[in-house]
């Protein structure tokens, strides 16, 4: 069974998904409080966690800061709020998807299987090239010039997905449905957000960039010359 740890003070949705979770094939490991979450995530191996934003002691942005210190794990989020505020620090912080409450169980079944699609689609051998940037798509590793990048999960996906089609302009809509599912909320901000990161990363000049550049009113494309 696919493995779920969930952290969110709400005891009484921790049991409810704990049993509904399990009809789709998921073993939920609900917790109650960030420590106890960050510690139930040292001590075994989790497929994807689903986290609150609103935790006693500390929210859920912080945990995910701290899980990202050691662990590329898959993230939802759920927000109460679900605004676009929470979302893009969600995002900074390394989440992979978000899901406002309320909610409907069978929705977060999807939003789980989708990030687990998105993480298990890539061949064992896939490494794609871009001038001096690498991917591999296997062990979700980017590296430019030989030296080692930390990119969060979603902000690898979308620059897997550029350097797949590198020289050629993708749309934010496209960029959202490739990265995200179709049934996730577009918001364009997002993606501005995560371009200005990863140009940050890759050490990009936004006058002059070497890899990433925005084409206005229609996206951004990955530069097909040589780095």
């Amino acid at each position: 069974m696919t493995r779920v740890l969930l952290i969110d003070d709400d005891e009484a949705l921790g049991s409810l998904l704990q049993k509904y979770l399990a009809q789709f094939g998921f073993r939920l490991t609900p917790t109650a409080t960030p420590e106890s979450g960050l510690r139930q995530l040292r001590a075994e191996t989790y497929d994807v966690v689903v986290l609150d934003v609103m935790l006693p002691g500390m929210d859920g942005f912080s945990v995910l800061r701290r899980i990202r210190e050691s662990d590329g794990v898959p993230v939802v989020m759920l927000t109460a709020r679900g605004e676009v505020t929470d979302r893009i620090i969600g995002l900074e912080s390394g989440a992979d998807d978000y899901l406002p409450k309320p909610f409907e169980p069978r929705e977060l079944v999807a939003r789980l299987q989708a990030v687990l699609r998105r993480r298990s689609g890539a061949a064992p051998d896939d490494v794609v090239r871009a001038g001096a940037l690498v991917l591999n798509a296997a062990t979700r590793t980017a590296t430019v010039d030989g030296a080692a990048i930390a990119v969060t999960g979603a902000e690898f996906d979308l620059l897997l997905l550029l350097a797949r089609h590198r020289g050629r302009v993708l749309s934010r809509d496209r960029i959202l449905d490739e990265t995200r599912g179709a049934d996730f909320e577009s918001f364009d901000r997002s993606i501005d957000v995560m371009i200005s990161r990863l140009r940050q990363k890759l050490g990009d000049d936004v006058k002059r960039p070497a890899f990433i550049r925005t084409v206005r009113g229609k996206g951004y494309v990955l530069s097909a010359d040589e780095s």
